[in-house]
Parts: C-alpha cells; sequence; structure tokens
C-alpha cells in the first residue's frame, strides 16, 4: 500500500483492525505460561529455567515500549507498528524452530516487541477518528491485554497439547503475520506529524532500570526474597530509575514527559494501572495453579492445562462487554466514580474466591466477575491520559502506562508465589489450602488500597498546570 493511499480517511475496517492486532499480541505475550512445563521436559531444563519463556518477554516489553511510543508519537507511527509486527513474526518463527533453547528465549523476547504496540494503537484510534468513534475504540484497545490473556492460555493450551510445543508457537507466528497485514491495509500514516527526537541515554537508562526490577520481582522465588542479590539488583533499579525521572527533567526532548505526573488525572491512571495490574495477574496466578491442583491435595479441582485456560474464557468475555457498559457508566455518572465501583467488583470476586471455589462452576463465575472489574477499570482509564495531554505526547504517555501494567503482572505474579509458598510446609510441593485463603484476602486488600487511590488522588488539588490539547477519546470527567 502507498503512503498516499494509507493517509486517507480512515473506514469501518480500522477499529477491527486495531483490535485484531492488539488482541494478537495480547495473545502471543501469553504464550509461555502454559506452556513452561513442556518447555522444560522439550529442552531438558528446570521449570525456574523455562520459566524465562515468559519473563524474557516481559523485560523486553518493558525496554522496547516507551521507546516505540516516543517513535510513535512522530510521522514514522505506521512504520513503527509495521516493523513490530514483523519483529514479532520473526519471534515466532525463532520460538518454533527446534534449534535449542536459546532460539526458543530469543524468539520470545522478539515477541515481547508486540505489547508496545498496544499504546501505539490508540494513539492511531486517538488521531484517526472522530471523538464518537474514538471513544470506544480506545476503551476496547485499553483492555485487549488483559482479555488477551484470557484467550492466549486456552489457545495455546489446546494446541499444544494436541499438536505439539512447536505448534504453538508457530500457530503464534502465523496469526502475528496475520496482523501484519492487516495492519498494512487499515494503519493510516501520521507523515503529517512533525518528527520527535528520541532520548537515546534515557531509553537506555529506563529500559536497564526496568528490566533490573522486573528481573528482581520475577526471580525473587528462586533467589530469596532477602538474598543479597535481589537486594543489591533491587537497589540499583530504584537508583537507576530515580537517576532516569532526574534525567528527563532536564531534557527538551525527553524519552517520557514525567512532568505530566504532576497532572492528577495522569498520576491516577499510572498508580491505578499498576495497581490493577498486580491485582489482576495475583488472580490469574491463584485460579490456574488453584485448578490445576490434583485432587489428592484435599482442595484442588485437578483439571488439566487446556480446562485451567478454559476457565479464563469468563474473563475474557466479560471484559470485553465492559469496554461497552464503561462509557455508557461515564456517561450517566464520571471515569472518577467508575474506576472504585470496578475495583468494588474486584473485592466481591476476590472474596468469592477466597471462601466459595470448591467447585468448577464457582470458579467460572469468579472470572466472570472479575472481568466486568478489571474490564471497567481498564476501559475508563486511558481517558485519563488522552483528554489531559497535549496530543504529540499521547503515544509516550500511554506506553508509559503501559509499561507500569507489565511491572504489575510482575509483582502479582510475584505476589502470589511468595503467599502460597509461605503457606507450604518443609518438603512439601503443594501449598495448604488456607494459602490459597490467605491469598485471596491479600488480593482483596490490593483492591481496596486500588479503590483508595481512585477515590483520593483524582480530587487532591493539581500541583501544577500542563498545556493539553482537549481532544478527548474517552470521557474524562473525574468528579
Amino acid at each position: 500500500m502507498s503512503e498516499q493511499q494509507a493517509q486517507r480517511a480512515p473506514g469501518r475496517a480500522l477499529v477491527p483492525g486495531l483490535v485484531f492486532v492488539g488482541t494478537v499480541v495480547a495473545v502471543i505475550s501469553s504464550l509461555g505460561a502454559p506452556l513452561i512445563p513442556a518447555v522444560a521436559a522439550a529442552n531438558n531444563v528446570s521449570l525456574s529455567d523455562a520459566q524465562w519463556s515468559l519473563t524474557v518477554s516481559l523485560l523486553v516489553s518493558a525496554m522496547a515500549t516507551p521507546v516505540m511510543g516516543r517513535l510513535g508519537d512522530g510521522p514514522h507511527r505506521r512504520a513503527v507498528i509495521l516493523a513490530g509486527l514483523g519483529i514479532v513474526t520473526l519471534g515466532g518463527v525463532l520460538a518454533a524452530l527446534p534449534l535449542g533453547f536459546a532460539s526458543l528465549l530469543a524468539g520470545r523476547g522478539l515477541q515481547g516487541v508486540g505489547l508496545g504496540l498496544i499504546p501505539l494503537s490508540m494513539a492511531v484510534a486517538r488521531d484517526a477518528l472522530p471523538v464518537e468513534r474514538a471513544r470506544p475504540a480506545v476503551a476496547t484497545l485499553s483492555i485487549t491485554t488483559a482479555a488477551g490473556i484470557g484467550l492466549g492460555y486456552p489457545i495455546t493450551g489446546l494446541i499444544a497439547q494436541y499438536g505439539g510445543l512447536h505448534a504453538a508457537f508457530w500457530f503464534g507466528a502465523a496469526v502475528s503475520s496475520l496482523a501484519l497485514a492487516v495492519a498494512a491495509l487499515v494503519v493510516p500514516s501520521s507523515a503529517h506529524h512533525p518528527p520527535r527526537r528520541l532520548d537515546v541515554s534515557g531509553a537506555v537508562l529506563l529500559g536497564a532500570a526496568l528490566a533490573g526490577l522486573l528481573l528482581a520481582v520475577s526471580e525473587g522465588g528462586s533467589w530469596g526474597w532477602t538474598s543479597a542479590r535481589l537486594v543489591i539488583a533491587g537497589a540499583v533499579s530504584l537508583a537507576g530509575l530515580a537517576g532516569w525521572v532526574l534525567l528527563e527533567l532536564r531534557r527538551t526532548h525527553p524519552l517520557v514527559e514525567v512532568r505530566l505526573l504532576r497532572l492528577r488525572t495522569v498520576f491516577t491512571a499510572d498508580v491505578t494501572v499498576l495497581l490493577t495490574g498486580v491485582g489482576f495477574y495475583l488472580l490469574v496466578s491463584l485460579v490456574t495453579r488453584f485448578v490445576q491442583t490434583p485432587l489428592g491435595s484435599g482442595y484442588g479441582l485437578g483439571a488439566s492445562t487446556s480446562v485451567a485456560g478454559l476457565v479464563l474464557l469468563p474473563f475474557s468475555a466479560a471484559g470485553l462487554a465492559a469496554s461497552k457498559i464503561a462509557p455508557a457508566l461515564v456517561r450517566r455518572v464520571s471515569a472518577g466514580t467508575v474506576l472504585p465501583l470496578g475495583s468494588g467488583v474486584m473485592v466481591l470476586s476476590m472474596l468469592m474466591f477466597a471462601y466459595a471455589r470448591g467447585a468448577l462452576w464457582e470458579i467460572v463465575v469468579v472470572m466472570g466477575i472479575a472481568g466486568l472489574g478489571v474490564g471497567c477499570i481498564l476501559a475508563v482509564l486511558p481517558g485519563f491520559i488522552v483528554g489531559s495531554v497535549p496530543a504529540h505526547e499521547t503515544g509516550s504517555a500511554l506506553s508509559f502506562n503501559q509499561v507500569l501494567r507489565y511491572v504489575g503482572f510482575a509483582v502479582g505474579s510475584a505476589l502470589s508465589a511468595v503467599v502460597l509458598q509461605a503457606h507450604t510446609a518443609p518438603g512439601r510441593a503443594l501449598p495448604e489450602g488456607d494459602g490459597y485463603t490467605v491469598a485471596g484476602l491479600v488480593a482483596c486488600g490490593v483492591w481496596v488500597l486500588t479503590a483508595a487511590v481512585t477515590l483520593v488522588l483524582p480530587r487532591l488539588r493539581a500541583r501544577t498546570t500542563v498545556p493539553a490539547v482537549r481532544e478527548v477519546a474517552v470521557e474524562t470527567d473525574v468528579r
């Protein structure tokens, strides 16, 4: 397609095309989780080593997403999206070929680039569509990361069960190549945007700091949460993040305009998405592990990997429904009201998991309720950003918000492991059943904190004003 063709007014295919691309990269990002036992067996490595097939994607996405967001704020957004999908496709091929564990890890790392495309898709929707169409489009794109994980677990589990490990990765390569073709057809040009200078040193420092932080959180269980290695890695990473903030404040053209965090709407969105990531992945980690726990444990459901994945489908379905419900709620009340309501729904789902999880249908209900809660939150959050920041900062601001979501995912996964390990007797492979009750109550605490944040932060007096273009993609009234 020529640049002139790509610059035409967007057609009806734009929104479905962007949603398809976002769903594909979210599904591919979850490929590592249900396949970890198979990866370990096929490559003759330990489960902790096989866990890197998931961890490496999060590490790469944390480093690539802010860079892609900044590049996508300029005239090269279309090229960045197409190149990103090309890299994801190449990663799928590398992971699928029987070339050994190193090749699989390299491929999974390349696939991690795909998660940086979701905020760029939101920026495309905001720029290319009129407000009445952009609002629901951005809301739907916001939940594709969470909904895609719910779709990815059962799909990859079933493919691996009947076609083998490499078939699952070939599936990833095939659908990402299809997404590349779709993006080439629907994504318009942004050549009319002024060029944006890339802060290379800021990108390197942020990427290194985030990679170190995610590494420490992901490997805490195997290193030991009080080990010197973890403490040093965590301290150095936090110092690196502090140094990055100071560096960005001095830059004329920063990688991320951190001064925008002084806006209460942006700060609320970033803190909320971090906590939402923690609560969401805490739930997913607990449910998938609990459902597969053998019946002989006295509390598990003894389900297969594919059944454990299918349990997450109600979450995806309810999340997509919430993306349609949330805009109507915002029009009736406000975005600032929807956020604590969504958090309250999540408290309800976690209370049910803590005290009513003895049958598969109860887990299905838990996941359906959770999909409504998380879906409403993620559908509303982008509006806090796109309605508050200058248009040329949208991609960067949304990308940074997405990075915080990934950090939350890693923390939630680690938190579930910590709580369950604390309730595992020495020499035992499985935790006590009460460990899941405690973990569910810990998750309730996370969501209560999220509700408090969404109630308090939007009502704080803004510390400063930042010039913003009010081209709103999602309603942003936070009263």
